[in-house]
C-alpha cells in the first residue's frame, strides 16, 4: 500500500471516529460498516438509523476530524478470537449487524480477525495505515466532499446506508489543484456542452444509454469515423458489414456466452426458437468471414474493419453520457495472420494509433494487460499460447518506446492486450482503444490456412481499435477541447455575418462559395451584429467572416479566428485556399 493510500485509509477511520463522537449520544447508535481508500480519497458507509444528515453537516464532521487528529499518534494491532470480536462491536442495542457479518465471513475463511486502535477508536480492519497519523497527515490536506446513498454490499435488497466521501492528498496544494481541476471539469462536462452546442440528446422513449446525434453531432462523429477509415486504408484493411443480431451458438463457440452473457442483450423472434443476442462485439462474426472460403498462406494477413453498432446491457447507474453507453459503434478491426507476421502487424497498428492521437492532440500511455497467473481458470487457452502472446506484446512495446506499465488481471479472457490510455487536457485518463493477441478464437472456430508446404496451420487473430468507440471518443474530445473543436472537426467551421441587411446578397454569395468547396458554413443575419458575434463565439465556431459595404465592394471578407483572436481582411479566395489546406491536413489550429 502506498503512503498516500495509507493516509486515505487512516482518514476513513478518522471520519468514522468523528461521526461516532458527534452522533452517538443520548442513547443513539451509529452503525459503522466499511471505509476504504479510493482514487481521490476515502469514504465510509454508515447506518445512522433514524438520524438524517446532509451535506450541511460535513463541515461539522470535518472540524471534528481535525480536532481528533492530534491525538492519533499510532495504531496498535490485535488479533482477537471470534467472541471478543463480536463483543467489541456490541452495545445495549445489540451487535452491529454489519460488522458481525464481516467477522463471520473472516472467521469462515480461516483468516485472523484483526482490530486496529488509534486515538481511542477501534475498528475491524486488515491494516494499511499511516504509522503516525498526527505527524504524517497535514490537517489541511483533506476535505469531506459529499454524501450519497449506498446499499450494504452493493445489493439493493440490503439496507440503504449513508456514504460520506472525502478527498485526501499529501499536501494542501495538491488538494487545491485537484479541486481546481474538478471545477474545470464541470465546465467541460460533455453532457452539458453537448446540449449547449446541439450535438446529441437522449430520450426516455428511446432508452437510456442510446444516444441520438443531431446533424451537428453526427458531423463530428462522421469526421472521427472518416479519419479512422483513412487510417484503416493505410494499414490495408477492407471494411466489412455484419448483422446486429446473432444466434447464441456463435457466442458459445467464441466463449463469450459463458464469459459475457450477463452483459448481452437478448432478442426474441416471433418465428424461430433460436436463442439470439444483439452483438456486443464483432470478432466472432469476422471469424465467419474468414471461414467462408479456403485460405492460403499467400492470402495472409487478412484485415477486416467494421463500424457496426454494438450493444451491451450496462447497469443504469453506470451509464454516463457518451462515455458509457448501451449502444455504440467501434472503429473495430481484426487481423488474421501467420505466426511470422504478428510482430509487424502489431507495430503497424501501434504506429497508426500514435499518428491518430497526435492528430487529436492527446497524450497517452499503454497498459500491458496480462492474465492473473493465480487465476488461470478465468482464461481460455493454453499456458504456452498465453506466454507467447504476452512476450510478443512486451517485445513490441519495448521496440516502440511508448510509455507503458504491466497490470496483471486485466487481460481479455482469450488473450493479453495493450490498452491505450489517453490523457486529456485536464490530465484525466481514459481507456480508448486496445490491441489484443488471440490464439483462442481461431482454435475454437477451427480456422485454418494452407501453409507453403501444404500443411494446415492455425492463423493468429489480432483484435484492434484505433480510437475505440467514435461515440465515446466524441464525449472525451468534447471535454478535451472544452467544446472548441479544431477546424477540421468543428460541425460548423465558418459563420458568415453581414453587417446589415444591405450585405445579405453578398454574404449569400460568400456562403455559396464556401459550401461549394466543402467548407461547413452558416449564414447568420438575424439580430444585431454584436449579438450574432457573441452567439458564434458561444457556439465555439472556429472562424467568423464579417462582410460590410467595403467588403462587398472589394470582394473581400473580414476574418476573425475565434481560437486565437487574429483578425485580417483579405480576398475571399485568399481565405478559402489556406482554410481548405488546414482542414485537409487536419491542422490543430
Amino acid at each position: 500500500m502506498s503512503s498516500l493510500e495509507a493516509k486515505r485509509h487512516t482518514l476513513a477511520h478518522l471520519l468514522a471516529a468523528a461521526v461516532k463522537d458527534l452522533y452517538e449520544k443520548d442513547g443513539r447508535q451509529v452503525l459503522l460498516t466499511l471505509g476504504p481508500a479510493i482514487d481521490t480519497g476515502f469514504y465510509y458507509d454508515i447506518d445512522f438509523g433514524a438520524e438524517k444528515i446532509s451535506e450541511d453537516d460535513l463541515p461539522k464532521i470535518e472540524a471534528k476530524m481535525r480536532e481528533l487528529l492530534p491525538n492519533w499518534k499510532e495504531f496498535s494491532r490485535r488479533e482477537v478470537p471470534l467472541d471478543e470480536a463480536y463483543g467489541t462491536f456490541s452495545s445495549v442495542g445489540g451487535i452491529n449487524q454489519y460488522k458481525g457479518e464481516l467477522i463471520k465471513e473472516i472467521s469462515q475463511r480461516g483468516e485472523p480477525i484483526t482490530l486496529y486502535t488509534c486515538g481511542g477508536f477501534t475498528d475491524l480492519c486488515r491494516g494499511g495505515h499511516a504509522e503516525h497519523p498526527s505527524e504524517e497527515i497535514a490537517p489541511d490536506s483533506f476535505k469531506l466532499d459529499r454524501i450519497a446513498g449506498a446499499y450494504w454490499r452493493g445489493d439493493e435488497k440490503n439496507p440503504m446506508l449513508t456514504r460520506i466521501y472525502g478527498l485526501a492528498f499529501d499536501t494542501k496544494e495538491e488538494l487545491d489543484a485537484y479541486l481546481a481541476q474538478r471545477e474545470e471539469a464541470k465546465k467541460r462536462d460533455h453532457r452539458v456542452l453537448g446540449k449547449q452546442l446541439d450535438l446529441f440528446t437522449f430520450s426516455d422513449l428511446v432508452g437510456s444509454g442510446m444516444p441520438l446525434f443531431t446533424p451537428r453531432g453526427a458531423t463530428v462523429r462522421s469526421e472521427i469515423i472518416n479519419y479512422s477509415r483513412e487510417l484503416n486504408r493505410e494499414l490495408g484493411f477492407g471494411e466489412v458489414h455484419t448483422p446486429n443480431v446473432n444466434k447464441a451458438e456463435l457466442f458459445k463457440i467464441s466463449g463469450h456466452y459463458d464469459q459475457y452473457k450477463e452483459d448481452m442483450l437478448s432478442v426474441r423472434s416471433q418465428y424461430v426458437e433460436d436463442e439470439m443476442f444483439l452483438k456486443p462485439m464483432n470478432c466472432p462474426q469476422h471469424t465467419q468471414i474468414y471461414a467462408s472460403q479456403p485460405r492460403s498462406y499467400r492470402d495472409l494477413p487478412l484485415r477486416y474493419a467494421d463500424f457496426a453498432t454494438l450493444y451491451r446491457d450496462e447497469r443504469p447507474g453506470e451509464l454516463s453520457g457518451l462515455t458509457r453507453l448501451r449502444a455504440f459503434a467501434q472503429d473495430d478491426g481484426h487481423i488474421f495472420c501467420r505466426e511470422d507476421q504478428v510482430r509487424d502487424e502489431l507495430l503497424k497498428v501501434l504506429g497508426v494509433i500514435k499518428k491518430a492521437l497526435a492528430t487529436y492532440r492527446i497524450d497517452y500511455w499503454i497498459r500491458l494487460s496480462l492474465r492473473d497467473p493465480n487465476k488461470k481458470e478465468k482464461y481460455l487457452g493454453t499456458d504456452a499460447d498465453w506466454e507467447r502472446s504476452q512476450e510478443e506484446l512486451k517485445s513490441v512495446l519495448e521496440e516502440s518506446g511508448v510509455p507503458h506499465r504491466p497490470v496483471e488481471g486485466e487481460a481479455a479472457f482469450y488473450g493479453p492486450k495493450l490498452d491505450i490510455m489517453a490523457v486529456d487536457a485536464l490530465g484525466r485518463e481514459w481507456q480508448i482503444s486496445t490491441i489484443q493477441v488471440d490464439r483462442v478464437q481461431p482454435a475454437r472456430f477451427e480456422l485454418e490456412y494452407a501453409a507453403d508446404d501444404g500443411s494446415k496451420q492455425r492463423p493468429v487473430m489480432i483484435h484492434r481499435a484505433l480510437v475505440g468507440s467514435p461515440d465515446r471518443f466524441l464525449g472525451i474530445l468534447i471535454e478535451h477541447y472544452a467544446g472548441a473543436f479544431p477546424l477540421w472537426l468543428a460541425p460548423v467551421q465558418v459563420a458568415v455575418l453581414p453587417v446589415s441587411e444591405k450585405q445579405i446578397g453578398y454574404a449569400e454569395k460568400v456562403l455559396a462559395q464556401l459550401k461549394e468547396v466543402g467548407i461547413r458554413a452558416e449564414l447568420r443575419a438575424d439580430d444585431s451584429l454584436g449579438k450574432r458575434i457573441r452567439e458564434v463565439k458561444t457556439e465555439k465556431i472556429p472562424t467568423t467572416l464579417v462582410v460590410g459595404d467595403k467588403e462587398a465592394e472589394a470582394g473581400t471578407v473580414s476574418v476573425e479566428n475565434n481560437r486565437n483572436g487574429d483578425k485580417v481582411t483579405l480576398p475571399l479566395d485568399d481565405f478559402i485556399e489556406p482554410t481548405l489546406e488546414r482542414i485537409n491536413e487536419r491542422a490543430n489550429n
